[in-house]
């Protein structure tokens, strides 16, 4: 087969590739060819700086030489290996790297392909659990999260959503979920600080696991942010409050990290920012750094023992029957370790300067009229764009956030875009100079959209 034109591969793409959360009928072809560090390269030519760290998950960027190394290595010894009843040898010291590093006791790891799948994991072992667990509590099926939550697009992560166009059109289909508005920092001011605004949101939980005592299985949280629902990020103090309900109701804490964790908040995990220790912790994304698709559901001793068959009693089969054709690949295993090797080289420290940067060009950007609620967690950062009359709508291909983004496009940066408002999570691996360059980008865009609207000329 001859290698297409561009103009081919932009038919096909537009005509054969369904892309993910993108609308289709305006969709405008960005093939890309190559990459290297922060940077995508076009079949064009034109080369892009990868602000999204490809929705989330290149945590050390492209084309790393240490990852790619372990994988080229790996995949001479060793490229697949069933988890069903065996296991590679870089999986299983992957595995125990990840009960050494992980906060409190999770010391049980079960490995799957994708964020998602690893919520389903943690939801089917919460529901098992308090069927096998010494004081069993079969009612227990439903599930606390919180408004605005994503956590993933298969069936039972889909009902964790609290964004109504992810879980609406698949109502019939889903289990059954309460959801409580979350606490936002946005609304914390001199008159109503972080204090009160993760007190109320506390109070709610509280009643609503009152109300569900004996049927709440587990409370999910992304700890600190909430990625997908705007960069909401929570109040200092409500991640420990809600590990304290519930132990108060008895409920399990589901901490999924897997857009949070592994860097990207600052530190190793986000619950570390707290201090807090979940029932289950799910992990992604940067678990690889990117590389290759591998999740993990880490559970607890106490969770564990439930699903250990028992010689007393032949008749009670425990195990838990779930498992992908991947969990536990080689190759993403490798990808892995080669991850936190670069952590324990002191990766969180090396990243200090850029984080600080970013924070001081957020600070800047923030004296526009235009920008507002500017937030920032680590290598994550947001704002709220406060434009009169530009359209919010996130279908319409001339909402502000999209055009923004088109236009930082042109000048070099690929942002993921938002109907109205900007957020950046570029690469741990990022340079201050290289923050420098997207924030210059970002504020420019920033500046035309104020003065299109000025002017009239932006629909």
């Amino acid at each position: 087969m001859t290698e297409p034109q561009i103009d081919q591969l932009h038919e096909w793409d537009r005509r054969h590739y369904w892309h993910s959360f993108s609308p289709m009928a305006d969709y405008e072809p960005l093939v890309i060819e190559r990459a290297e560090g922060v940077w995508l390269h076009t079949a064009e030519g034109q080369k892009l700086m990868d602000a999204a760290s490809s929705m989330w998950c290149m945590a050390l960027g492209h084309n790393h030489p240490r990852v790619t190394a372990a994988i080229h290595a790996q995949v001479d010894r060793l490229a697949h290996c069933t988890s069903l009843g065996m296991g590679a040898d870089v999986t299983v010291r992957l595995a125990k790297r990840l009960a050494d590093l992980a906060p409190g006791d999770l010391e049980k790891v079960f490995f799957s392909s994708d964020g998602s799948s690893a919520v389903e994991i943690a939801m089917k072992l919460a529901v098992q659990y308090w069927r096998q667990c010494d004081d069993p509590k079969p009612a227990r099926t439903k599930f606390l999260s919180f408004g605005h939550a994503y956590h993933g697009d298969t069936l039972g992560a889909t009902a964790l959503s609290g964004i109504g166009r992810y879980y609406e059109p698949f109502e019939p289909l889903l289990c059954e979920v309460v959801r409580v508005a979350p606490p936002d920092a946005r609304s914390v001011t001199d008159t109503n600080p972080a204090e009160a605004v993760a007190g109320e949101a506390l109070a709610r939980v509280d009643r609503v696991l009152g109300d569900f005592a004996d049927e709440i299985a587990a409370v999910i949280i992304e700890p600190r942010v909430q990625m997908a629902a705007g960069v909401l990020m929570h109040p200092e103090g409500f991640l420990r409050g809600l590990r304290a309900l519930c132990d108060k109701h008895g409920v399990l804490l589901i901490a999924d990290e897997i857009a949070v964790g592994l860097g990207r908040c600052g530190k190793k995990f986000a619950c570390d920012h707290e201090g807090v220790r979940p029932d289950l912790m799910c992990l992604g994304k940067h678990l690889t750094a990117g590389y290759a698709p591998m999740a993990a559901t880490l559970a607890t001793p106490a969770i564990w023992d439930a699903f250990l068959n028992s010689p007393d009693r032949p008749q009670e089969d425990r195990t838990f029957y779930h498992g992908h054709t991947f969990s536990g690949s080689p190759l993403a295993s490798a990808a892995a370790m080669a991850f936190f090797d670069e952590v324990d080289d002191g990766l969180l420290e090396k990243i200090k300067p850029a984080v600080d940067r970013l924070g001081e060009r957020l600070g800047r950007l923030a004296e526009r009229d235009a920008v507002v609620h500017p937030r920032q967690l680590g290598m994550v950062a947001a704002f709220d764009l406060e434009l009169p009359g530009a359209d919010s709508s996130f279908a319409d291909p001339n909402s502000i956030g999209r055009q923004m983004a088109r236009h930082c496009r042109e000048r070099g940066v690929w942002l993921r875009p938002r109907p109205d408002m900007i957020y950046v999570a570029p690469p741990l691996t990022t340079s201050v100079e290289e923050i420098d360059f997207l924030m210059d980008v970002v504020e420019e865009s920033v500046e035309v959209a104020q003065e299109a609207l000025a002017g009239g000329s932006l629909s």
